[in-house]
């Protein structure tokens, strides 16, 4: 075999058991064909002791073959210097903390290694929130933590002291205001799925043998199945309307009105921009969501709230930052500040969302339509040729709206 070159791995063909391309000119440095097609750089070598190794170093089309040449290079080099690179690889994945995990897996994920849903890379938004788990909730209860030394008990301690708000703070930041970190059931049900993901990673890795997480009781979010009532809907609207009076900022009460006459999820309306108002259509052509693209249908008094936001202001967002630029972030700290004010407890921005679902199948709406509605995986109108929604949705987007615009 000659000198191995990106020509000679591209055009190896895939055989019923995998095999080994080696090169002649840097001895020990090959690539290995795997029947699925997959190849793999690997660096050969043998230890002071005498004991073979063979040394993964990266996969063909994430590397070059020249960057897996200068790896393997470095390998050989640290072998005469009387080291054993794979030891030590397996030795520093061993001793590897929780925390250093968690910024392994984020690595990966940016580099859309790590599928979600319809095992496609995870997106942009749910990174987002990933970080935010790891970093409020994880890392604090368990980053000093080995992987390997990680139990089941651990995990169990972990979801109970999330669940009792252990890790609940509130925070001010100077791009997007007052954050806050929340623990209750919800919470720990969430962190406690992703903390089972990124195990299941350092499965994959090679860096632990068993997922501690399995296993594992998770509780039910509560708040889910909050919604409000009609004397709760005009609570929060008299508060709205006294905020306006006051002259408290617009974007505040626009954006729980939004919500309410939408159904939308708050990082839909927070990132929402003109480009995705239909007015003529009643709709709202997302580009990002939860689901992919999504058509949401709207009714008119939600459509009349858009037009008024559109008359005070012309830039690239329907809610811009109060200050510098982009969509606006205080939409977590008006749900709070407003119902508190209206004396709601245990209502958030997804309350409002189940709410409007609520209120869709008190007016005889089927399952179907409101899903659609909601924009839910399964049901959403999320085809990018779709110009004109059914009539039917819109109707039924303009039922609710109304019904629920009669509070503010």
């Amino acid at each position: 075999m000659p000198k191995l070159t990106k020509r000679i791995v591209d055009a190896a063909e895939a055989r019923p058991a995998p095999y080994f391309l080696w090169c002649t000119e840097l001895r020990g440095f090959g690539a290995r064909v795997f029947p699925s097609g997959r190849r793999v750089y690997y660096a050969d070598y043998r230890t002071t002791g005498g004991l073979r190794r063979r040394m993964a170093i990266g996969e063909h089309g994430k590397i070059t073959v020249e960057e897996a040449r200068k790896l393997a290079i470095n390998t050989m080099s640290d072998v005469i210097r009387g080291e054993d690179p794979v030891e030590e690889r397996i030795t520093r994945r061993k001793s590897m903390t929780i925390a250093e995990l968690c910024e392994r897996y984020l690595k990966a994920a940016d580099k859309g290694q790590i599928l979600g849903r319809a095992r496609k890379p995870k997106k942009a938004s749910t990174l987002v929130s990933d970080r935010g788990r790891i970093e409020h909730h994880i890392i604090p209860l368990l980053g000093r933590r080995l992987a390997r030394d990680l139990t089941t008990a651990d995990v169990q301690r972990f979801v109970r002291e999330v669940q009792e708000g252990k890790t609940a703070k509130r925070y001010k930041t100077k791009a997007r205001g007052i954050v806050l970190v929340e623990g209750g059931d919800g919470a720990a049900s969430r962190s406690a799925g992703l903390l089972g993901g990124i195990m299941s990673y350092a499965i994959g890795e090679g860096i632990i043998a068993l997922n501690p997480v399995r296993g594992v009781k998770k509780p039910a979010d509560q708040k889910r199945d909050r919604r409000l009532s009609p004397e709760e809907y005009q609570a929060l609207g008299r508060v709205l309307a006294e905020a306006d009076e006051q002259g408290e900022s617009w974007q505040s009460t626009h954006s729980i009105r939004l919500l309410c006459l939408t159904g939308c999820r708050m990082r839909e309306i927070a990132n929402l921009r003109w480009a995705e108002v239909d007015l003529s259509g009643s709709c709202l052509r997302l580009s990002d969501t939860k689901e992919g693209r999504s058509v949401r249908p709207v009714g008119q008094a939600a459509v009349a709230l858009l037009r008024q936001i559109a008359e005070r202001q012309a830039g690239a967002h329907v809610l811009p930052a109060t200050r510098g630029k982009g969509g606006f972030g205080g939409i977590p700290d008006a749900v709070e500040r407003y119902t508190r004010r209206a004396e709601l407890r245990g209502v958030g921005a997804h309350t409002l969302r189940h709410s409007y679902a609520s209120t869709a199948g008190d007016l005889g709406l089927s399952d179907s339509t409101i899903g659609a509605m909601l924009g839910h995986a399964g049901h959403g109108v999320t085809s990018r040729y779709i110009h004109h929604l059914d009539a039917v949705l819109i109707a039924a987007a303009d039922k609710v709206a109304e019904k629920l615009s009669s509070y503010f």
